[in-house]
């Protein structure tokens, strides 16, 4: 199952985009043996959108009939590492070939374009600056994958 971060906004180079290529490279070399991967990233560039409803299109251009949707978003709700592999495992499990996690801009997503099915989780009440979302996210997929194939990670940090 390829999973690909999407998200309006570009991570430049310092110590996030360095953070976020490694978890991602870690994920997807950790991953092909376990049917999970390429891990990847597409960013969107919010100058050239008008609105949220705009920036939310764009987000889920070109998506895969079938594929799972995860949601950035304030009021989703909360994973612990264990259950969000596992959500992985199910999903890579019952043959998804897609798996899209998508970060917004400062004002969220137009709910009515979500599609159905799609699955709205939240890094808790606090709120995080987008570029730390991204990075957090890249290692949590990287943990959900050290979490599946049973490694140590998980317990180091």
């Amino acid at each position: 199952m390829r999973a690909e971060i999407r998200a309006v906004g570009r991570l430049k180079a310092g110590p996030e985009r360095t953070l976020v290529d490694d978890y991602l490279a870690r994920a997807t070399a950790q991953g092909r043996a376990l049917g999970l991967g390429p891990f990847t990233e597409r960013e969107t560039d919010p100058r050239s959108l008008k609105d949220r409803a705009a920036e939310t299109a764009a987000l889920l251009d070109a998506l895969e009939p079938g594929a799972a949707v995860f949601v950035l978003d304030e009021t989703g709700r909360t994973l612990g590492s264990a259950d969000f592999s596992g959500l992985l495992a199910r999903h890579r499990d019952e043959g998804v070939r897609q798996a899209v996690f998508l970060i917004g801009g400062a004002d969220g997503h137009e709910r009515a374009l979500l599609p159905a099915g799609a699955r709205l989780i939240s890094y808790g009440a606090a709120t995080w600056p987008h570029k730390l979302v991204r990075v957090m996210l890249a290692e949590q997929l990287y943990r959900a994958v050290s979490l599946i194939a049973g490694s140590p990670y998980h317990r180091e940090g």
